[in-house]
């Protein structure tokens, strides 16, 4: 599976050069905020009204990269809550009108497939539609799917991604449950300064793949997942997994984690670290884009923006993309944990 272009809408300003230039929005907030475009040249103002902010990030984000890409042979999304916050104004309307006459509006925007459904209008696609709601491994599963379908197709193009909106509802519970911390944290300090939770954040990447190589940056050889919370499992699946692709784990350079400062769950990246012995080039794409449940997406944007030029750290120090294989590795909450292998054609 072949990757042909990238976009994404996320707290950072990645839809121009800024972000790949080095300039990054370093902000001290208990929630890290997608950086919305000027949606007016892409999405009819009549439309805008209505739109949640789920659906204007997949849009914003999708919609270009169909238009460069011509015709689609399918739109497959992850989203792990779809448009949350419009569902929760569906719900409070049933009380509030006594289950009278409502408006569907916010019912439609906060279906989890929304996103896909208005893109396929949009670009008037009536090919393969696909959403999957599999949590925070919700994204590996949409490039699984991805991937069987272009098995099954010997040439076709496909626009697959992943969508998350914050959600005051679902920030509220998921802070109950400690996953967030009560002292918000800058961008640059979030894995540098290890306490209990991380910053939350939000945000649409999305990609254009295919089973033809011409003009692709990268290649997804193989999506791997597990549920876990033993250690030693999530090493042996990550050597299963490279075992299965023929890939040694020396030749593994370069990686994406998904490191997001929570002091009790960091161990886990820190030994995939240790066990692939001959990492060169480190990015930890949370700092960038907080935590959320598809963020790997995010990762695998970075990854792509990389294979293509260096990026620019915290710091200021070059990040490359070294040897020919990396590999994205994330985890929600310790527990539901995806690998994601790259390799870079050019």
């Amino acid at each position: 599976m072949f990757v042909k272009a990238a976009k994404a809408i996320s707290p950072q300003y990645t839809l121009d050069d800024r972000f790949l230039n080095g300039e990054f929005v370093d902000e001290v907030s208990p929630v890290y905020r997608a950086i919305e475009p000027d949606y007016s040249p892409l999405i009819p103002a009549g439309l805008l009204r209505r739109m949640g902010k789920a659906v204007r990030i997949g849009i914003g984000a999708g919609l270009p990269l169909l238009q460069e890409a011509g015709k689609v042979d399918g739109i497959i999304l992850g989203t792990a809550n779809g448009g949350l916050e419009d569902c929760v104004k569906f719900l409070n309307q049933i009380v509030e009108y006594d289950e009278g006459v409502l408006t569907p509006t916010n019912f439609v925007q906060s279906t989890p497939n929304a996103v896909a459904g208005q893109l396929a209008l949009m670009s008037e696609n009536t090919g393969y539609n696909s959403t999957h709601v599999n949590g925070s491994l919700s994204f590996e599963n949409s490039l699984i799917d991805a991937a069987m379908l272009l098995e099954e197709k010997q040439q076709a193009t496909i626009l697959v991604g992943a969508i998350e909106e914050f959600s005051q509802y679902n920030y509220t519970i998921d802070k109950h449950a400690g996953r967030f911390r009560e002292i918000p944290v800058s961008n640059s300090q979030l894995t540098k300064r290890l306490e209990p939770g991380s910053i939350c954040g939000e945000g649409s990447s999305m990609f254009i793949v295919s089973n033809d190589a011409t003009d692709a940056q990268v290649e997804i050889i193989d999506v791997a997942q597990v549920t876990s919370e033993d250690e030693k499992e999530v090493e042996a699946t990550l050597i299963d997994f490279l075992i299965r692709n023929q890939v040694p784990a020396d030749e593994v350079k370069t990686v994406a984690l998904g490191r997001n400062g929570d002091a009790r769950t960091d161990h886990f990246y820190t030994a995939i670290s240790n066990r692939l012995t001959s990492i060169e080039s480190t990015i930890c794409f949370k700092a960038y884009c907080g935590e959320y449940r598809t963020a790997a997406a995010f990762g695998l944007y970075t990854l792509f923006q990389l294979s293509k030029h260096p990026l620019l750290d915290w710091n200021g120090n070059q990040l490359h993309f070294i040897g020919n294989y990396a590999l994205v590795y994330n985890h929600f909450d310790g527990i539901r944990h995806g690998y994601i292998l790259v390799k870079k054609l050019r």
